[in-house]
């Protein structure tokens, strides 16, 4: 199995509106934290979420959150 490829070894902050979103599970987008279509020909595929209303959040770079794409602290361990 493919591992990903740590974007940062920090979170990245973002503002989002309500809406449907795409995060960089593999870690190759030049557009991080959210997907650019760089997974093409490797088994990663992005992870699909949505946002309700307009909010600040920390997402995960490192990939390897148990709480994707949302940071949980395990950056901190690599």
């Amino acid at each position: 199995m493919e591992e990903p490829r740590i974007a940062a070894k920090v979170p990245k902050m973002v503002t989002l509106e309500p809406g449907t979103y795409y995060w960089c599970a593999c870690g190759k987008s030049n557009n991080q934290p959210f997907c650019d279509g760089s997974h093409k020909g490797t088994s990663f595929v992005p992870l699909v979420f949505n946002v309700e209303e307009k909010k600040d959040f920390w997402l995960c770079q490192c990939k390897q959150s148990k709480n994707k794409p949302y940071c949980d602290g395990t950056h901190r361990e690599l």
